[in-house]
């Protein structure tokens, strides 16, 4: 592994590429929240990657809304949405801005703060299901959308950073299809996980709902 210290953030041109480069590339790095009660990190283990208007299975499939405009750039910048009336998940702009395209952050394992989120994740059984799933991640992080369109590259102050952290070997690396997403989407092998991480949330295939879902 790739192991660092560095409490940069990663700067924008890292987000600037194509999803699909950006997606296996944050696995490892590490997610810092700053709240009002003190400071979080945890290491990024599971991602999905979503491709815009290019991509069945995206919010942005379809243009340009009041709710996705953030996916449009510039990168380097949050993109929060509701969904089922009561979770939050965060994701990472990415790719040339006017290009809709993001990360969405699944799972990660908390190695700072844990006591803080354990307040929110009160069903967790351990710590290892603290940020198992991305309700679960927004949720231990407090987000929300208050954070829609937050800065990633501004520094170790904002209130969400992306920093180098310590990515895991190519052999660690792990794709399938993404969790949840039905129709043309259904089979990208889109989702990037480290292999044999506990904290990596299982997948589950499309089951048709009464009212359509996309993840991102």
């Amino acid at each position: 592994m790739i192991e660092s210290s560095d409490h940069t953030p990663l700067p924008r041109d890292f987000f600037d590429r194509p999803v699909l480069e950006v997606a296996p590339d944050l696995l490892g790095r590490t997610l810092t929240r700053r709240t009002d009660e003190g400071l979080i990190e945890l290491r990024i283990t599971e991602v999905e990657a979503y491709a815009g208007e290019a991509d069945p299975g995206s919010h942005a499939f379809r243009g340009r809304t009041a709710r996705n405009e953030v996916m449009f750039g510039p990168p380097g910048h949050a993109y929060v949405y509701f969904t089922y009336g009561m979770w939050h998940c965060l994701n990472v702009v990415c790719g040339p801005e006017g290009r809709a395209s993001g990360v969405l952050l699944r799972a990660g394992e908390v190695r700072v703060g844990a006591a803080l989120t354990r307040k929110r994740r009160i069903s967790a059984r351990h710590d290892k299901e603290l940020a198992k799933g991305p309700a679960r991640l927004a949720t231990a992080l407090d987000v929300d959308r208050s954070l829609n369109g937050a800065d990633f590259c501004l520094g170790p102050t904002a209130p969400l950073s992306l920093l180098p952290g310590r990515q895991p070997t190519s052999d660690q690396v792990r794709n399938g299809p993404r969790t949840g997403v039905g129709g043309e989407g259904a089979y990208h092998p889109w989702r990037f996980w480290i292999d044999g991480d506990p904290t990596v949330s299982p997948y589950r295939a499309h089951a048709p709902r009464r009212r359509g879902r996309s993840a991102t």
